[in-house]
């Protein structure tokens, strides 16, 4: 019997050894793979071809200006900052000052080599009579394009912090109180609803999230062209960006997903509850993924959030029917746990 007893735990220590190997070599796996996608695919918008005599010079200006500069002669821009100055060139100190929802076109670019600040000098017409120059450095710091997606951009990147302070002070608040009444208090994952939907929500931020930070990190020209250059379409753009693009339109399709299971299995205060949590834990994905894709190894944090991930999706095969009353996943048929009706 001491035989046999020992023969088993060694036995499931092996199993357990197994396990641990097949889950790192999955994260290789998913780590080389994102490597894979960053590497060979098409990170840069192609450049047209401005070799035929046909276009007119004027024409391959605007183009050059555009893959240059990623913004070009009429685009159009709106004053963000509080105020901005232009300078009224060639007459010296006379200045021209716009005020936040000023828009402005560009008018004109011009290059002062000996300007150890910034060559690059924009002009820009508020009006046919109120026009005048800036720094490009400084226009990218006061100005946006006018297009709603731009202006999304620029919102988000610049209040996201806050909204993330506002909503965690939210849930930690609604947390406390929920404790103070002794009530049961469901997280994703911890004490997850019968759903994968939920925790793929939270794995699909933390995707984007590592995909944003990559194309900020090692191609940042590519994000400013789509920034001054914005579609929602993930066709006729660069590889890395279709796929950021196309993580963000199945990120909302798997919100409906998530909306539906919720409101399905939990009682509206509980669903409300439970949404504030997973709204915490993907501000808290996107955040953690964007500093440590700045350090090289958010891929490694990705690759074991796919394997947590795929864990739970192996567990929720065994849920093989539904019940015909509440509508709960159950294993077999029979009685169902969650309201004792039963099922044949």
């Amino acid at each position: 019997m001491r035989i046999f007893h020992y023969r088993i735990e060694r036995s499931s220590t092996e199993v357990d050894s197994r396990k641990k190997k097949s889950g790192i070599a999955f994260c290789r796996f998913v780590m080389n793979l994102l490597f894979g996608i960053l590497s060979l695919s098409s990170c840069y918008y192609s450049h047209p071809n401005l070799s035929s005599e046909e276009i007119p010079q004027k024409i391959k200006d605007s183009l050059q200006y555009l893959y240059e500069r990623h913004y070009t002669w009429n685009t159009n821009l709106e004053v963000m900052a509080d105020s901005s100055v232009l300078e009224c060139l060639p007459i010296k100190e006379k200045y021209i000052t716009l005020y936040k929802g000023d828009r402005v076109v560009v008018a004109e670019f011009a290059v002062h080599s000996a300007d150890s600040v910034d060559s690059v000098w924009v002009k820009l017409a508020h009006t046919q009579d109120e026009q005048g120059w800036i720094r490009e450095a400084e226009l990218k710091k006061a100005f946006v394009p006018t297009d709603s997606i731009s202006q999304a951009i620029h919102l988000f990147s610049n209040t996201h912090a806050s909204y993330f302070v506002i909503i965690f002070a939210l849930f930690v608040g609604v947390y406390l109180f929920r404790a103070f009444r002794r009530k049961q208090l469901q997280l994703v994952y911890f004490n997850d609803i019968a759903s994968i939907y939920p925790l793929f929500l939270c794995l699909l931020m933390a995707f984007s999230a590592t995909i944003y930070e990559s194309i900020q990190v090692f191609v940042p020209g590519t994000w400013e062209h789509f920034y001054y250059n914005p579609t929602l379409s993930p066709f006729k753009v660069p590889f890395i960006l279709s796929i950021f693009l196309l993580s963000i339109w199945l990120f909302l399709i798997v919100v409906l997903a998530v909306l539906d299971d919720l409101f399905r299995q939990l009682t509206p205060a509980a669903a409300i509850f439970y949404l504030l949590g997973l709204m915490s834990c993907c501000i808290f994905c996107y955040f953690f993924f964007i500093l440590m894709t700045h350090i090289y190894i958010g891929y490694f944090f990705l690759a074991l959030f796919v394997w947590v991930f795929a864990k739970k999706v192996h567990r929720n095969i065994g849920y093989k029917y539904r019940c015909g009353h509440c509508g709960e996943k159950i294993k077999e048929k029979g009685v169902c746990a969650h309201c004792g009706a039963i099922n044949e």
